[in-house]
């Protein structure tokens, strides 16, 4: 069952791709594709903002006879990847929490 993704998620998404080496557009949705149900043009809007905040840079290489652009991730956006990733653990852990009963039951 599909859940909707939300702007937060996606961007700590990106980020721990790009902190794991440099990748171009296509191929960071083919690896975000494999958890979430993302398009290319969806994407874009979420790795210009990044790069506008200064999480990231880009690069161009040539490939077969074009330019292939390549995100970066940058020093900022390691703590922000950093930062992201424990806010994750800490709202994964609550939802675990709740779907398998752990949770408790406040008394009212």
């Amino acid at each position: 069952m599909p859940f909707p993704v939300s702007s937060g998620l996606l961007d700590v998404c990106v980020l721990a791709v790009l902190s794991r080496g440099d990748a171009y557009g296509y191929k960071l949705t083919q690896e975000l594709k494999r958890a979430v149900d993302l398009s290319e043009s969806t994407l874009y809007p979420v790795l210009r903002r990044l790069q506008k905040e200064n999480f990231l840079d880009d690069y161009e290489r040539p490939h077969d006879g074009r330019n292939r652009r390549y995100y970066h991730i940058t020093a900022s956006g390691l703590r922000e990847y950093v930062r992201l990733a424990e806010d994750w653990k800490r709202f994964k852990i609550s939802i675990d929490k709740i779907i398998t009963g752990e949770a408790g039951h406040e008394q009212g």
